[in-house]
């Protein structure tokens, strides 16, 4: 994982400090491009643990078409839960403790972070047992299973861009068309967070499959090393679909952005040296892509440095 390092390494001493939307402050670069040979070894990162099982859980929350936290919730997911949180409390239905810029307050505020996990509890668990509050609530809008896999034609019909793209590959794979995209203009305002992760791209030579990915917006120290891990899973669950080989995973980022409050999580993963990747198991026979649960999927091999902490920008 020297190249993430890199990167880090490229934002820190030659990047930007610029403004942002959550009011944090970055540090940024535009235009980067990553390689991972996935036959190198799975790319998960080495230098802090990385929860795996969240990362395939949303991948299989993507692949399956689903946008509501409830089932994040029950796999014991939260990777989406604040987005949903902060809906809720900006609602006239809640009625607790002021929330307001609720991430960087229990970052500074081991007091009030108390509090916030507690009206956090109380959120999750009225999800999982009330289907109005669920729905109302828990629902994050036209994200990206909703895109990937029923995207509105505009003639009252939708397209699965998903499974599209596996017919596409399996019976055209010199195509250049082996695109999925979750950028929907028409949707973007409905959207709890629009698509970090914009377009994605399949390609076949030798035997291979390869994906790129475009990331208009990459958040380097929390969410990179889950979408890197990410994209080289679908990348394999792809390649396992249509009875190919792999072949390499390619991340092509646009704003590459440090966040400020993250700088010396940055520094310690730093100071860090890279151990062996680990390597991918999935135990599903007979299963598609479709069909696959969490507990199908597993890494062995990993042993990581501690995880280090730091605070998500809402």
């Amino acid at each position: 994982m020297e190249q993430y390092l890199q990167l880090c390494r490229t934002i820190m001493e030659n990047g930007t400090d610029k403004g942002d939307r959550t009011g944090t402050g970055t540090r940024s670069i535009f235009g980067h491009q990553m390689r991972f040979d996935l036959s190198d070894g799975f790319p998960l990162m080495t230098t802090k643990k990385t929860a795996f099982r969240l990362i395939v859980s949303e991948l299989l929350w993507f692949i399956k078409g689903d946008t509501n936290v409830r089932t994040l919730i029950e796999e014991k997911n939260p990777i989406w839960d604040d987005w949903a949180f902060e809906k809720f409390v900006k609602s006239g239905e809640y009625s607790g403790p002021d929330m307001a810029d609720f991430g960087r307050r229990a970052a500074k505020d081991p007091a009030f972070k108390e509090v916030l996990d507690h009206e956090m509890d109380k959120f999750r668990g009225k999800i999982l047992s009330d289907d109005r509050f669920a729905e109302a609530y828990g629902d994050l809008g036209p994200v990206y299973g909703r895109q990937w896999r029923s995207w509105p034609d505009g003639r009252g019909g939708t397209i699965d861009q998903l499974k599209n793209v596996i017919e596409s590959i399996q019976t055209t794979p010199d195509s250049r068309r082996h695109i999925v995209s979750a950028w929907n203009p028409a949707e973007v305002e409905d959207m709890a967070l629009p698509p970090c992760h914009t377009l994605f791209q399949f390609y076949v030579a030798d035997g291979r499959l390869s994906c790129q990915l475009y990331q208009r917006s990459a958040d380097v120290f929390l969410g990179v090393p889950f979408n890197i891990a990410s994209y080289a899973l679908l990348t394999h669950l792809i390649a396992r679909e249509t009875g190919l080989q792999l072949g390499e995973f390619v991340h092509t980022l646009g704003d590459a952005h440090i966040y400020s409050n993250h700088f010396d999580q940055v520094n310690e993963q730093l100071s860090r040296e890279p151990r062996q990747l680990p390597s991918l198991a999935i135990d599903a026979d007979g299963k598609s892509i479709f069909e696959l649960e969490t507990s199908d999927i597993r890494v062995e091999g990993y042993d990581p440095h501690p995880k280090i902490k730091a605070p998500i920008a809402v």
